[in-house]
Formats: C-alpha cells, sequence, structure tokens
C-alpha cells in the first residue's frame, strides 16, 4: 500500500535556509529610490564616475563635463540654505532661466481724481517705471571625498553631498547680500547710496538711514528711542512683515534696552521655531552686519521680501573630478546667483552719526 508522506516541517525550514538569501543593499538616500535618473546619478556618477544621460534635467552642460543634480537633491540644497542664509530666508527669491534677468518696479503709483457725475475726466499721472538688474556672479563650492568614502555602501553620499554644498554656497552669499559690490557677485544692500531724506524726496535705489544722535555709537540716553524712530521711518505698508538684521554684538548691546518703567524691549520666543522679537519685530542675526562705529550702519530694518531680490539659475551643476587631487575625488559645483535692491523704500537704515 503506498502511504503519502508529508515533509517534517523542521526539515523544510532548514532546506529552505540553505538556500542563498539575495543580500539587500541598504538604501543610498532618501530621495526616490525608484526613479532611475536619481539613481544613476547618485550610484553611477557621484560613486563610480560613470557619465550618466539625463536628459529629464534642464540646464545640463555636458558639453565641459557638468550634471545638473536631480530635483530631489537640487531641494535638500535649496532647503538647507534656506534655513542657514540669513538674508535668503527673508529675501525675495526667484528662478530665472538666464543672467540677463530685468524687473520692472513703479514709483508713485497711479494718480486719482475726484469729478462730479457729469463733469469731465482728464488723464491723470502715470507710474515711473524704474528698472532693477540683479548683479549676477558664478557661485561655487569645492568639496572632496575619498573614493574608499563613496565606494562604501553605508556612506550617504547624496546627503553629505547636499550638506558640503549648501554650507559653503551660505557662507558666500551671506557676506554678498549684504556687504557685496556687484562685480561678479551680488550687489549687498549696504553698498547702496544712503541718504536722511525720506521716500517722498529721495532718489529712487537710494535707502534711507536714521542717525543715530551720536557720533560714535547709540546715545547715552533712551537710546531704545533711536530704534523707534527707525521702525516708524518704513511706511505702514511695509512693516508688515518687517524683521531686524544685526549681528550678534550689535545684538547684545539691543538686548540690555529696557523702557522707562524698566521693562527689556527684546522678548524672546516662547515657543520653539518662534522668533525672538524687538519692539515686537523678529530679528535675524547676521555676521556679514557690521559692529556699532562711527559711520557704520549696524542695524537694518525693512521688509526684504519687498526690498530685496535674489535671482538664481534652476539646478546646481556639479563637475566630478577624481583626478587633481588624489585620492580625494572633488565634487565641482557652481550656481548662478544674482541680488539687489529691488524697493528701497522697503529697507531703512541706523546709521552711528551725530545727524
Amino acid at each position: 500500500m503506498d502511504y503519502e508522506v508529508k515533509a517534517d516541517p523542521l526539515e523544510a525550514a532548514f532546506d529552505a535556509a540553505v538556500v542563498p538569501a539575495v543580500v539587500q543593499r541598504p538604501q543610498l538616500a532618501a530621495g526616490d529610490a525608484t526613479n532611475p535618473a536619481h539613481k544613476a546619478f547618485v550610484d553611477g556618477y557621484l560613486r563610480s564616475g560613470r557619465e550618466v544621460e539625463l536628459k529629464s534635467f534642464a540646464g545640463n552642460v555636458a558639453a565641459d563635463g557638468g550634471y545638473a543634480v536631480p530635483k530631489e537633491i537640487d531641494e535638500v540644497i535649496d532647503a538647507t540654505l534656506k534655513a542657514i542664509s540669513p538674508i535668503r530666508a527673508v529675501a525675495n527669491v526667484v528662478r530665472v532661466g538666464s543672467a540677463g534677468y530685468r524687473k520692472l518696479v513703479t514709483t508713485n503709483g497711479v494718480s486719482s481724481g475726484w469729478a462730479s457725475e457729469v463733469a469731465a475726466r482728464p488723464n491723470t499721472a502715470t507710474p515711473v517705471f524704474n528698472e532693477i538688474v540683479p548683479s549676477f556672479g558664478e557661485l561655487y563650492a569645492n568639496p572632496a571625498a575619498t573614493q574608499a568614502m563613496l565606494d562604501d555602501a553605508q556612506f550617504d553620499v547624496e546627503a553629505w553631498l547636499a550638506s558640503e554644498i549648501a554650507t559653503e554656497f551660505a557662507k558666500a552669499e551671506g557676506s554678498a547680500f549684504v556687504n557685496g559690490d556687484g562685480v561678479d557677485k551680488p550687489k549687498g544692500f549696504l553698498t547702496y547710496t544712503t541718504a536722511a531724506t525720506s521716500d517722498a524726496t529721495r532718489a529712487f535705489g537710494s535707502l534711507q538711514y536714521v542717525a543715530s544722535g551720536a557720533a560714535g555709537g547709540l546715545p547715552a540716553s533712551n537710546p531704545e528711542n533711536k530704534l523707534l524712530d527707525l521702525v516708524h521711518a518704513l511706511r505702514a505698508p511695509y512693516r508688515q512683515g518687517a524683521v531686524w538684521v544685526m549681528n550678534s554684538s550689535t545684538l547684545a548691546t539691543i538686548r540690555k534696552f529696557k523702557t522707562a518703567d524698566g521693562a527689556f524691549i527684546w522678548t524672546p520666543g516662547l515657543v520653539t521655531g518662534q522668533p525672538d522679537t524687538l519692539l515686537g519685530f523678529p530679528v535675524v542675526e547676521s555676521e556679514d552686519m557690521p559692529d556699532i562705529a562711527a559711520n557704520a550702519t549696524p542695524i537694518a530694518f525693512g521688509n526684504f521680501q519687498a526690498g530685496y531680490l535674489i535671482a538664481e539659475r534652476s539646478e546646481t551643476n556639479i563637475l566630478r573630478d577624481p583626478y587633481s587631487n588624489k585620492p580625494y575625488v572633488n565634487f565641482y559645483a557652481t550656481k548662478r546667483i544674482g541680488g539687489a535692491v529691488s524697493n528701497s523704500e522697503a529697507i531703512k537704515l541706523l546709521k552711528i552719526a551725530a545727524s
């Protein structure tokens, strides 16, 4: 008689264990691992140096060996830049297709008038157009890693590269947006012509300053009043969204100011992510701002979203160089960035001067 013999469960499990299992390689990055172009860029180009064809990415410069980074990496770079670059975080940032970007700004607005029901309607004054042309320059970073690091499956090359590029870009552009001379770099807002006159009489493109009232620093008596003067030198529409910009040394001085009843004019943020405020407006620390000294402008107050324009070409381009710095592989990253004051009425400065 034939009997049906069933395999012992333990034996079956043992037999299954003998079959070699497929080793799962850890994911290289937090990006979209299913995107073949993204995977080809990280695995092929960054790790191994294989040339990859990335037809879906605009701005590739294949002729000089550069490749535009995938959208996922570029977004990480931009997000990190916004987090650590103080002026970028509050300014108006636009993406452009070329370095020939122009922006038209109107002054005086459109005039209007009153008339009776049957009276004639004469022409009203038309606004004056001013052209803003941001000064462009090529910003670059050149981080390096050994080939052994790049070959290591546990090393997240994408996150490392985005962090290195963003950190270097933030240092360079942070200085340019404040003090840049406009020659092959953005023009910083502190390099514009200044005048003590108000918006109605000051020439377009020059920034208004409020004098501190003392030649070498802030006045000894009621110095907080000068900060109030600076706040109200900015017209009400711009005060919605306005911020203070100063370095940590100036901030240490300002934080000690008190009102007549002994209350500090500085208010610390009580919730994580909520900014500290000065006279009710957020404070942005920028170490590129000057210290308090004669004829310096250590404090800026304004609506930088309306007042300062940052224009940048779309993708970051990367050139992989494994030859010139052996045993390191250099990643030469470039990006075209421009900057300029777009509305000189939206930013005010405190100048250390008697008048």
